[in-house]
């Protein structure tokens, strides 16, 4: 019993001193605090460990109520990032976290210009070098991270990972797909975007929740601070920033993702940015989150795979793509 008991206490050590060297990151990660015009932001940098006025990378987050480390899935890329010089800045969306506001209530010309003010305080405040400022963005940060790109002298160069072009348009792809996915016959996707169509209409004409919840004899699923964050951003189309676009820009998909029509997106990307600005990667197993597809739809995997090994969650030409891009901008 004697010996059960010590293989099984030396099993126990083995699996979280395991746990513990996965999830520990060769960078210093420091907690920041970022004062704009409307909000105090709590914010995250991570650094390389030895090298003096790193680079700067900022990273703007994708839709949703995300926090400073998207929940540590950033940790792997900022790793690699802090071993090609760079140092990387995210915080909490406003009213997530620490941070103060509510991230329901910005269009995207007032998250660009929360990271334009993010970058002003990155000069001021952090010991970088102001030569070698880049964003990444995934999602629905494609249609920030242009905006800030073309606004802002201090950006040299811009990651894009999972970006859609058109608001609308990216909005019916991802209820096609999802139906679909999930099982749903023709005739019941057919009728979600018929009902999806008068749901747009009040959108564009600007109507109140009110009608909406008319419309859907409060059946709907949108809430009312969701119903306006939609109203400010229904419009968006990234596409003319894209075509103003003078600095290099780095885009990655994914050929698994059903969030966004990648097909659309490097069609766009290739005929609006000039050629020798434009570097692309498509991905043919990774999803939209840049995962391998064998825990896309695994929570338990996932979870499991997060706690062991996180760092092999992603796509493994992923982390790859945006080392090797930024090593181009360092050259």
């Amino acid at each position: 019993m004697k010996r059960i008991l010590l293989v099984l206490g030396i099993v126990i050590l083995g699996a979280v001193g395991w746990i513990f060297y996965q999830n520990s990151y060769d960078m210093k990660q420091e907690e920041v605090t970022i004062q704009t015009k409307k909000n105090t932001l709590h914010g995250a940098l991570a650094l390389p460990k030895e090298k003096e006025k790193p680079g700067l990378i900022i990273f703007v987050h994708g839709d949703g109520p995300v926090n400073v480390t998207y929940d540590d899935g950033y940790l792997p890329l900022w790793e690699e990032l802090a071993k090609k010089g760079y140092a990387s800045l995210a915080w909490d969306k406003p009213g997530i976290g620490k941070s103060t506001g509510d991230w329901l209530d910005q269009s995207m010309e007032n998250r660009a210009n929360e990271v334009i003010e993010v970058i002003q305080w990155a000069k001021k405040n952090l010991d970088i070098d102001p030569k070698k400022i880049g964003l990444w963005g995934a999602s629905q940060g494609g249609w920030v991270v242009p905006k800030v790109a073309n606004a802002s002298d201090d950006v040299s160069f811009s990651i894009l990972v999972s970006p859609a072009i058109n608001w609308i348009e990216q909005g019916k792809y991802y209820t096609e797909k999802s139906m679909a996915s999930a099982g749903a016959t023709k005739e019941e996707i057919n009728q979600r975007m018929k009902n999806n169509e008068k749901v747009l209409e009040l959108l564009l004409k600007n109507s109140n929740y009110e009608d909406y919840q008319n419309l859907t004899n409060d059946k709907g699923d949108i809430s009312k601070e969701r119903w306006n964050f939609i109203k400010k951003n229904v419009n968006s189309d990234a596409t003319k920033d894209l075509s103003e676009t003078k600095k290099p820009v780095k885009l990655i998909v994914g050929g698994r993702d059903e969030n966004v029509d990648i097909k659309n997106t490097m069609e766009v990307y290739k005929k609006e940015i000039r050629k020798e600005l434009l570097s692309v990667s498509y991905l043919p197993e990774a999803n939209h989150s840049m995962l391998k597809p064998q825990y896309v739809n695994s929570e338990f995997g996932l979870l499991m795979k997060s706690i062991f090994d996180p760092r092999g969650l992603f796509d493994d030409e992923y982390v790859k793509s945006v080392s090797e891009f930024v090593n181009k901008m360092n050259r």
